[in-house]
């Protein structure tokens, strides 16, 4: 009998591992073993080199699933491997090698992250990346409830403006991993042209919704859903060895 994967959540900048306590919990209550981990958000090698480790700490296979730039730090080399079964992408960059999410951001229309939403302060670690307090909601949660809003722009967890412009190195995990993309057709951060493209290239099964960027915290259903529907086809007896060709 195959072992059921973990499901490991990664989130993504200017959100902390929070952002997925509505799916974990949904998750939770189906049975499924579930592990979020705070990133450490200082530049992308750093980010993989620490799932890496994480992972080596898990028995068995598991599902990545990653949030906004959490999905270019699942899409690494590292993780084209037999344990990640698949790799689930919210709202999500999956950058090919010698892209940046940085650019891949800008490069269509439609997002509002920019230099009048966002502050940068100084810390020991270089120049982190905030949205501004007042910028937060229509940013990045238009959809959620202002007191929700207020306590995720109060508690963000800020990335090194330098990791966004560090470029994609190698052949990335989704090539040969089979894929999932939810995309979020409001998104006012990470425009859906780009999250369309993305997807497209790499072959992902889609699912739209009409939502922000914030889509595990207004939408953690449709979020679950798209993981129970990726965690089922992987692990079903014709998933094989849960590659695809490319």
């Amino acid at each position: 009998m195959a072992m059921n994967p973990t499901i490991v959540l990664i989130h993504g900048a200017l959100s902390d591992a929070s952002v997925w306590n509505a799916v974990n919990a949904k998750l939770q209550q189906e049975g499924h073993t579930v592990l979020a981990p705070a990133m450490p958000m200082r530049s992308l090698a750093e980010d993989i080199t620490y799932l890496s480790s994480f992972l080596s700490t898990i028995d068995g296979p598991v599902v990545l699933v990653g949030h906004s730039y959490g999905g270019t730090v699942i899409s690494a080399p590292a993780f084209a491997t037999e344990q990640v079964l698949g790799l689930v992408y919210i709202s999500a960059f999956a950058p090919d090698s010698g892209e940046s999410s940085g650019e891949l951001n800008g490069r269509w229309p439609g997002s509002t992250l920019n230099g009048d939403s966002t502050v940068v302060r100084a810390s020991p670690f270089g120049q982190e990346l905030y949205l501004k307090p007042q910028s937060f909601g229509s940013v990045y949660g238009h959809d959620l409830p202002e007191s929700t809003v207020a306590l995720m722009a109060s508690s963000q967890r800020p990335i090194n403006v330098a990791a966004l412009g560090e470029f994609f190195q190698g052949v990335p995990a989704w090539l040969t991993r089979p894929s999932w993309m939810l995309i979020s057709t409001e998104d006012r951060s990470l425009p859906p042209a780009a999250q369309h493209f993305m997807a497209t290239r790499m072959g992902a099964t889609m699912t739209e919704v009409d939502c922000s960027h914030a889509a595990p915290v207004s939408q953690p259903g449709a979020v679950f859903q798209l993981i129970e529907n990726a965690v089922g086809a992987t692990t079903s007896p014709r998933s094989g060895s849960a590659s695809k060709e490319k």
